[in-house]
This record gives C-alpha cells, structure tokens and sequence, in this order.
C-alpha cells in the first residue's frame, strides 16, 4: 500500500512511556507533532527533546475521561491543521485490588472511558473529517490482554476487547475511503506504569522497540499487529484450550498479593 509521509501527527498519551518513545521516533525536520497527555510537566519535556530533533511539538494537556472535550478538541486541532496520521495511545491499566473478589464499578468506569470510549469516539470523528478528504491514517493503541478473560483485570480487558472490535469494524468502513485504521495489539512495555503491574512481564518490550514496530505497521496500513509475536501464539491457543483448561490457566495466571 502506497502511504503518504505523514507531515501532521497527533499522539494521545504523549506524557507516558509508549507515548513520549511514539513522539521520539516521529520528531525529524519539517514535521509537526501535536502532542496530548495528562501531565504538563512531562508532556513539555517530551516536546522539548522533540524540538531538539528539529520537529514542531505543541502541547495540550487532556483528561480523556470527559469524552465530549475529548471529541471537540480533536476536531479544532484537525480544523486548525488536517491530521495525517493520529495514534491514540493513551490508556489506563488496573486490575483489582488485593482481597477483592471483583474489580471496584469506579475503576471499571474509568477505564471504560479512557481505554475504549475516548479513543473510538475519537477516532470515529477524525475517521469521518479523513474519509471526506480522502486519506489519513489512524492507529489505535489495545492491548494483547483484550484476547483473554483475565479475572483479575476484567475491566481492563475487557475495554481493551471492545476497542479491538470497534477498530476491525472502523476499518472495514472506511478503507473504500482512503483511510488507514490500525490496531496494535503489545503485550508488556517496560513503562513507569507496565511496572506497577504485579507479576512477571514475558518477552518485555523496550519504548522505544514497541514505537519502531508500531510505526512500521503504520506505514505498512497494516490491519492489526500483535507484538511480540509470542502473544498471537497465546491468543490462538486461548480459542483452542478447552473452556475448563482455559479458566485454570487463566486463574493461576492472577497476581499474588
């Protein structure tokens, strides 16, 4: 597939790990990075390395959980300077806490919100402003966890599931139309918030390592990308196990206290 060189990119998320490693891979001469996040402080400091490497950053701090600002944002930034390519990586991971035999409903909500409707009512308004120009991209950041019914991050994964659905579907949409949709699908980054996370983190991803193969699949409008290529392994064999060996594996797989 023949893709345009992106000259306007918009990195939700910015201030985290993947985000500020996306922001880093993109930054050369002549482009210009719209760069979004919660923390301010982190987020000019991406922006300032980004300029170092010669590229444009501009910064807007955000709180996806209101999704209605979220949507009006997006579509003056897109007024104001058409979006190439966009890549919603920001993203929140829990599971639940410790002596609890489900997650707390505040916590499912909030990750509802950030880790799936945020992100695709988002992509579904800049999806629409692309298709009637006729190109853009868009790559939308899940999780390999939305291919297993973790019990102890049922929310987590469960919004992530929704997202890589509502991405296959957005694709089909509007590929007729010119524009990219691209889910990626990591397994574990070894970022501030990856750390949190209890429990051992298999074939662990370096930032900057999850960027370059995120921006490959991009260029590439590639439809889905699990990375590493251990975790399409596991997602195959999670739909082969019998439902009760499934449900074993998955159980022992819960972090100890």
């Amino acid at each position: 597939m023949n893709v345009k060189v992106p000259n306007h990119l918009l990195i939700t998320g910015a201030s985290g790990g993947l985000g500020a490693a996306l922001a880093l891979h993109y930054a050369i001469p002549g482009r210009t990075l719209s760069l979004w996040g919660r923390d301010p402080v982190r987020l000019e400091a991406v922006a300032e390395a980004c300029r170092g490497a010669g590229a444009t950053a501009r910064i807007r701090r955000l709180d996806l959980s209101d999704c209605v600002a979220a949507v009006a944002a997006l579509e003056a930034q897109d007024t104001a300077e058409a979006i190439d390519l966009a890549i919603f990586a920001a993203g929140l991971g829990d599971i639940r806490a410790d002596g609890a035999l489900v997650e707390d409903p505040a916590q499912i909500v909030r990750l509802g919100l950030v880790d799936f409707v945020a992100p695709a009512a988002m992509a579904a308004a800049l999806a629409d402003r692309m298709a009637r120009r006729k190109g853009g991209g868009i790559v939308l950041i899940g999780s390999a966890a939305a291919f297993h019914a973790l019990p102890f991050a049922a929310g987590y994964a469960g919004s992530k599931a929704g997202l890589a659905r509502f991405a296959d579907a957005l694709r089909i949409g509007v590929r007729a139309h010119g524009v990219r949709v691209t889910l990626v699908s990591p397994g574990f980054i070894d970022t501030e918030t990856g750390r949190c996370t209890p429990g051992p983190k298999p074939f662990l991803l370096r930032p900057e390592q999850a960027a370059a193969r995120i921006a490959r699949a991009a260029t590439q409008g590639r439809a889905h990308l699990v990375t590493p290529w251990p975790f399409a392994l596991l997602r195959g064999l999670d739909r082969l196990l019998p439902m009760f060996l499934r449900d074993r594996l998955l159980l022992s797989l819960t972090p100890k206290g």
